[in-house]
Parts: structure tokens; C-alpha cells; sequence
């Protein structure tokens, strides 16, 4: 066991846990990590990670079977059933897991773990750390644990590592040009190439590589992803031929702050008793979903738009210039219901940053608008954390479990990381202990996709990155104005046109030295523009609404599917032209 090596890209709950978790199974981990550790949505994840807890833990009526209901639900019928039962059935298990690597959540008087509420959840099921501060808890916990096992060698830690081709084994073949048959798994990932932090080529040879990369919010002009959020995962698997899933289900978290840096407010706010309202003072979120202000982010981000809508239409007919661009979070009535200095105990982390921006949210309502927050689509995983590809696992958001559907349930996605991270060691674990090659994708019993699942080819590109066709600043614009909360396809065709067709970028960021850009910049663009292309090419694709993807030219749901339905509709996208590097050597007995 000790020779069989795992390369965990990514430093997000997903990759630490998951790195941990290998080096205690005996396995040879060596974790890249972007930036530093604690650069990564998990960080700055404020609301907390949901799960059932053990009977006289729980709160009062809660269950498994009512956490697994919520889910589906919020999910708009698009979830995974089997996805969703191993989530909910096996968090306990993983919460106290993160516990014994040095998490700490907070606890009520008696002792006993603190639980809240968020948005439709149908009980407090909500644990956090810090008050408002769980991802960084959770992070910090974490974090340490992965330290000490570095500094007993049981895990090596590469951090400003950027991740930019998977590769080969010297022994596999593909066909005479290095391609594959769409739908077909290409030869097996055997380690993997990244620009170390002086922006020099090196490669990383293991057994199997796990991508737990994080998201892609920086594709949106309004986000609150940190600047390291911009797809890497999805490209680097779209390129080497993985298939991906959900790519048009993008999740807008309704509450960023409508100044500053889009800093989120967390859900928990109001699930404590905050209200929205508009400048003239309604709550109007009654008016749209019979849970008001704790409906589905989906529901509420919609709602915002389309109330703002509204009132720009109700100024126009006045003869005013413009109507508003935010609503307002009243967080007051919590303040007045809990007693002086409620809101900082509670919220710590807002409370602060808020007041950085001259406000005292214990008077003022705070400006907020709908922003870019969580990608349910991407790279399509088993249940284990398979992907199509023999070799390559995914976890965390990078990942398309099918756990969120069409939108995913608030405090899931820290919950996902765990589950499905520490099945996909366990699944790597289980192949080098029986000595079979952990590279078979043999799995019948949980396939990435169904049999009669269509794949949508779309012109591919080769592994490595080709360049963007566009400024970063314009793709983030473009897609903020055609692509966010409400969506259309003329809009969607007007972005598509500028991108240009999905591996056809232009050379225009393709070498620092030809145009004074860093490499690495010039390869994280051509990420943000190769998975725009994917996810505008899958919008276009999806004509009806359902959870986070609402097209206003087809605003019905699938078959007239009513919430809650799990008649899981995915569209699947591979690669036609996908082609893994061959690099000399490559072998799981090599030293990192």
C-alpha cells in the first residue's frame, strides 16, 4: 500500500479531507494546492455544513428521511436519488470524522452542538463554526491536521502549484492520431503536469489523480468565489476527454453585499428572522414562493430580479431614468428579538466586515443583490468519485455527483466534499488493497452516466490550454449580462457568437512571452474561457426552466415536472478530439 500514490489537486474541504484520509489508509498522497491552503471557497464559506446528527443530537423531529426530502426538493427534481441517500444517510459519520482532525463547532449551553437554520431546510440541521465563520474553521482544522501529517511525511505539500495537463502512462495507447472515440474512456490518467511557483514545467507522476479544484465564479462580473474560483477542474477533464454533467445549473446566492467586494451574507441570517425588502419597505418575498424569505436560493435570486424588474418598469412609466439595482436585507428585527450585541455574537464575521463598509446592520438595512455562488454542474462522477476517465477521480464542486440537481441545498456542498472525497479514497484505497488496477472504470453497479444517456459532442480541444478570445474583464461582463439569473436565447446566442466555438480560442493569451502575460494567467484564462463556452453551449441546450437555470423565453418546467419529482434530466457533454499527454517517465514508484 505504502508505493500507491494519490495526487489530490486542490486545497477546498474535498482536497484536505480527502488528503488526510489517504495518508491514514497508508497511501502515498502529495496534495497542489493553487495558491496557499487557505485559498479557496471552503475558507470563506460562512453559513455551515448541514447533517442529521445521532439521535438525542438531532433536533426534534428531524430525520435522514426529511434532510433527503429537502434535498430532492430544493433540487427541482433534477437530483440523483442515490446520491442523495448516501449524503444525508452518511454525514453524521463524516462530521465526526472532521472533528477527530481538529474541528470545533460551536456549541449551545448544554454542551451539546449548536444547530441552526437556513432556507428550505425543513429543521435546525446547520452546524458552524465561529458563528459565521464555519469554512474557516473548518479550513484551519484541517489545515493543521494536513501540516502535521507533512511533517511526519505522510503528505506532501505543494502550494503555488497550478495544474495544467493530465497525463498519460509511457505503456497506453490511444488511436494513430492520440484521440478517442467520443463516449469511449481514453488511456488512463497517470499523473499529471502544473507550473510550480516560479512558473516552471514540472510533472507529477501517481496512480490516480483527484481533482477537488473548487468552482468557477470568477466567470461572473458579481461573485463571491476569492480569485482562485475559475474552473480549472472542469477544463483540465473536459480537455483529456471526462465527462461532464449540469453545466447550465449555476446557483446566484441572493444576499451579496450590493457594494464592496460582493462579500456574502450568509443564508443563516435569514434563518435567523432577516427580512428582504425593498426601498420602500415591503417584504416582498411573500408576494413570489409561500416560504418568503427562506424559499430556495434559486426561487429568491429570481425573486430579486424580478421584482427589481418591476420597479424599473413602474420608474420608466413614471419618467424616472432608472429603477434600482438592489434590495435590502433587514437583519434589525433579530437585534430587537435577541437582545443587544446579538447579531455580533451570532454573526462575527459579518458583523465586522459590515461595519468595515460604514454600516451598523443593527439600525441599517444593508444593500444586496444576487451574485454568482455555486456551480452544481461539472466533471460527472459515480457514486464512488469515478469520473468516465480510468484513473481520475473528482470531488467537491468540481464534481457532478447528482446530489444538488438543478440547485443545491443550502450548507450541502461543504457536506459533499466529505462524503464523496472520502468515497472516492475509499474506492482507490479498495483497488490497491485487492491489487487491481484502480484505473478499470468497470462499475456497473454505479455508472457515471446511464446507458441510454445522450452525450452531446461539442469541437473539442486537445489537453493543453489554447488561449482566450477574449479579456477576462469582457467574459466576465458578457456573461453576467447574458448568462446569470435570467437567461435567454438571443442573449445566450449573443454570447456564444463572441466567445466563439468551444475550442477555438485565438492565440491572443496563448504565450507570456509573445504577449508580456504569465503563463499562469494566460492558462487561467483560457480556463475561464473554454468553460463559459461549455456552460452558454449547455444553457442554450437546456430550452425549459428548472431550479437555478430559468430561461425566459421557456419558462416551464421539463414535462411540466412538479418540485420534488426525481425524473433526473442531465445533459452530458465529452470531448470528441480529447488527447492525454504521454510523458517519459511515469511511474507510481517514482519519489515526489
Amino acid at each position: 500500500m505504502s508505493n500507491s500514490h494519490l495526487a489530490v489537486v486542490g486545497s477546498g474541504i474535498a482536497g484536505l479531507y480527502s488528503a488526510l484520509l489517504a495518508a491514514e489508509a497508508g497511501v502515498r498522497v502529495t496534495l497542489l494546492s493553487k495558491g496557499t491552503l487557505a485559498q479557496s471557497n471552503t475558507h470563506q464559506a460562512q453559513g455551515g455544513i448541514c447533517a442529521v446528527l445521532a439521535e438525542g443530537e438531532a433536533a426534534p423531529g428531524d430525520s435522514v428521511e426529511a434532510h433527503i426530502a429537502d434535498t430532492l426538493k430544493a433540487g427541482s427534481g433534477q437530483c440523483l436519488p442515490e446520491a442523495v441517500r448516501i449524503l444525508c444517510s452518511e454525514a453524521a459519520g463524516d462530521i465526526t470524522a472532521l472533528e477527530r482532525f481538529g474541528v470545533r463547532f460551536d456549541r449551545d449551553a448544554t454542551g451539546r452542538r449548536a444547530l441552526g437554520l437556513e432556507g428550505a431546510h425543513s429543521a435546525a440541521r446547520i452546524l458552524h463554526a465561529g458563528g459565521d465563520a464555519t469554512g474557516a474553521g473548518i479550513a484551519a482544522g484541517l489545515i493543521a491536521a494536513v501540516r502535521d501529517a507533512e511533517a511526519l511525511g505522510l503528505i506532501t505539500v505543494l502550494e503555488g502549484c497550478f495544474a495544467t495537463e493530465l497525463l498519460a502512462g509511457p505503456d497506453a495507447a490511444d488511436g494513430p492520431d492520440n484521440t478517442h472515440d467520443a463516449g469511449t474512456p481514453p488511456r488512463a490518467v497517470a499523473g499529471i503536469a502544473y507550473l510550480d511557483a516560479r512558473d516552471e514545467r514540472q510533472v507529477l507522476a501517481a496512480d490516480a489523480v483527484l481533482l477537488a479544484t473548487g468552482g468557477a465564479g470568477q466567470l461572473f462580473e458579481f461573485t463571491t468565489n476569492p480569485a482562485v474560483a475559475t474552473g480549472d477542474g472542469v477544463a483540465l477533464a473536459w480537455r483529456a476527454g471526462a465527462v461532464l454533467a449540469d453545466l447550465e445549473y449555476f446557483q446566484f446566492h441572493p444576499t451579496a453585499l450590493a457594494v464592496g467586494q460582493n462579500f456574502l451574507i450568509s443564508e443563516a441570517v435569514r434563518g435567523a428572522g432577516a427580512v428582504l425588502r425593498d426601498a420602500k419597505g415591503e417584504a416582498f418575498m411573500a408576494r413570489f414562493h409561500p416560504e418568503g424569505d427562506l424559499a430556495p436560493r434559486d426561487v429568491v435570486s429570481r425573486s430579486i430580479a424580478a421584482h427589481l424588474a418591476a420597479l424599473a418598469a413602474t420608474a420608466a412609466a413614471q419618467g424616472e431614468p432608472e429603477g434600482p439595482s438592489h434590495v435590502f436585507l433587514d437583519a434589525t428585527g433579530i437585534e430587537t428579538a435577541n437582545g443587544p450585541d446579538h447579531l455580533a455574537r451570532r454573526f462575527p464575521t459579518i458583523d465586522a466586515a459590515t461595519a468595515a463598509l460604514g454600516f451598523d446592520w443593527r439600525r441599517d438595512w444593508l444593500p444586496v443583490a444576487p451574485a454568482a455562488h455555486y456551480w452544481m454542474g461539472g466533471i460527472a462522477t459515480n457514486l464512488h468519485g469515478r469520473t468516465s476517465i480510468p484513473g481520475l477521480y473528482a470531488a467537491g464542486e468540481a464534481a457532478c455527483t447528482g446530489v444538488h440537481g438543478a440547485n443545491r441545498l443550502a450548507s450541502n456542498s461543504l457536506l459533499e466534499g466529505l462524503v464523496f472525497g472520502r468515497r472516492a479514497v475509499a474506492d482507490f484505497v479498495a483497488a490497491a488493497a485487492e491489487e487491481r488496477a484502480w484505473q478499470d472504470a468497470d462499475d456497473a453497479d454505479a455508472p457515471v452516466f446511464g446507458d441510454t444517456a445522450p452525450l452531446a459532442l461539442l469541437p473539442g480541444e486537445t489537453n493543453a490550454p489554447e488561449g482566450s478570445a477574449v479579456s477576462r474583464m469582457e467574459l466576465r461582463h458578457l456573461m453576467a449580462t447574458h448568462a446569470a439569473v435570467v437567461r435567454d436565447a438571443g442573449g445566450l446566442t449573443l454570447l456564444a457568437d463572441a466567445l466563439g466555438p468551444v475550442g477555438g480560442a485565438t492565440d491572443a493569451l496563448k504565450g507570456g512571452a509573445e504577449t508580456g502575460l504569465p503563463t499562469r494567467q494566460a492558462a487561467e484564462d483560457s480556463n475561464m474561457h473554454l468553460v463559459a463556452q461549455l456552460l452558454v453551449q449547455a444553457a442554450l441546450a437546456r430550452e425549459n426552466s428548472v431550479g437555478a437555470h430559468f430561461r425566459a423565453d421557456f419558462p416551464q418546467a421539463p414535462n411540466n415536472q412538479a418540485p420534488g419529482d426525481t425524473a433526473r434530466d442531465s445533459l452530458f457533454w465529452v470531448n470528441p478530439v480529447a488527447r492525454l499527454t504521454t510523458t517519459e517517465p511515469l511511474r507510481e514508484s517514482e519519489t515526489v
